[in-house]
């Protein structure tokens, strides 16, 4: 490649979603240092690093992904839900235990968690089924079945590691790329009834006793404030503390003297809140709403209906993951254990939204390279 075409390309290259990805991934790392730096625990102590080298493989891995045309990603989407739905049904048979859930699979030093992967792999083949089935009419409850039946296959087998957070998570994603498709009232309605239906039987009959708790203490943190409510109480104690602009950095008195446990993981939120406030915050949360805003002016820009669906669908991803972690951190949603993206520490929810990054791009550059 000569210099002109290598300066052509690096024009018609969407940077964009990588550009966003990375100011906040910038923000998570030290803010994970700020959570982890007063540890006595060496390990504890250098996750950032770990984090960092995470984010750059991630980051590597969503590079790759971004140069394989969007036409690959629709041949082979069957393929990639297919392998995801096994590798689901494998961790329930050998996966590897641990705090009282079986979702990783060893291979190796690598703990590979499927439920990451099948994120993705439900909504490729939701825009693949989606894209080949009467794109241009309003569906009726009928036209949802299928998809149905293919979101709830792996959503059942999530639920059962157990992990009701992404089992729930997967459902959010479906309703919203349904609604994007375009659903008759009448079929909004039948949802709205099934939903309602389905939320009480399933907390009757489905839920554990801890599920159940983190629901009872969501709406009433204080009826067991050393039990099940002490983490939603000590986190809201850490976000009110931020006031406006916040401790400063590395003032967390949450982090320093730990009393709000897994603060680099499911409550990295909070630790940011209380150093860095509302002005903070809102920095942080600006930047996921340009990301959200990336995605759908995206949907609207390509002209294939695959790129367009799976586009709304990775914005789903993005956002259901930061909504719902914002909103538990902040006693607005039950504790449900999701990770908010590119913030929280962690080697599989780094992975796959680097690759959701990739997947944009490609469809980004879809429209001036493939």
């Amino acid at each position: 490649m000569n210099r002109t075409a290598l300066v052509d390309f690096f024009k018609r290259y969407d940077f964009t979603f990588f550009g966003i990805a990375l100011a906040i991934f910038i923000m998570g790392v030290f803010n994970l240092y700020s959570a982890t730096h007063a540890s006595t625990s060496e390990t504890m102590a250098g996750l950032f690093k770990v984090q960092a080298v995470r984010f750059a493989l991630s980051m590597v891995v969503g590079l790759g992904v971004s140069f394989i045309a969007p036409k690959n990603y629709f041949r082979y989407s069957y393929f990639f839900y297919a392998v995801s739905v096994a590798l689901l049904v494998l961790v329930l048979v050998l996966g590897h235990k641990g705090m009282g859930a079986q979702r990783w699979i060893l291979l190796g030093p690598i703990r590979l968690q499927p439920s990451e992967i099948t994120k993705i792999a439900v909504v490729l083949v939701l825009g693949r089924w989606y894209a080949r089935t009467s794109p241009d009419k309003e569906l009726g409850f009928k036209e949802l079945i299928i998809p149905a039946i293919l979101v709830m296959v792996p959503t059942v087998l999530i639920v059962a590691e157990p992990d009701l957070g992404t089992g729930l998570l997967v459902i959010l994603i479906f309703l919203v790329i349904s609604f994007y498709r375009r659903l008759k009232w009448k079929t909004i309605g039948i949802l709205a009834v099934l939903a309602l239906v389905s939320g009480g039987v399933m907390y009757k009959f489905g839920l554990k006793e801890y599920q159940r708790k983190r629901i009872v203490t969501f709406l009433n943190p204080g009826a067991d404030a050393r039990g099940s409510g002490y983490n939603a109480i000590q986190s809201k104690i850490a976000i009110g503390s931020g006031k406006f602009i916040g401790k400063g950095y590395l003032k967390s008195s949450q982090a320093s003297l730990n009393y709000l446990p897994e603060n680099h993981t499911d409550f990295v939120f909070s630790i940011f809140n209380e150093e860095h406030g509302f002005i903070g915050s809102l920095i942080l949360i600006s930047l996921y709403l340009i990301l959200f805003f990336r995605f759908i002016w995206l949907s609207q820009s390509v002209p294939r209906m695959f790129d367009s669906i799976v586009a709304i669908g990775l914005m789903a991803l993005f956002f259901w993951h930061t909504f719902i972690n914002m909103g538990m951190v902040m006693g607005l949603m039950p504790i449900v254990g999701l990770p908010l993206p590119l913030m929280s520490y962690g080697g599989s929810s780094l992975m796959t939204f680097g690759i959701c990054i990739g997947l944009a791009t490609s469809i980004s550059n879809a429209r001036n390279l493939f």
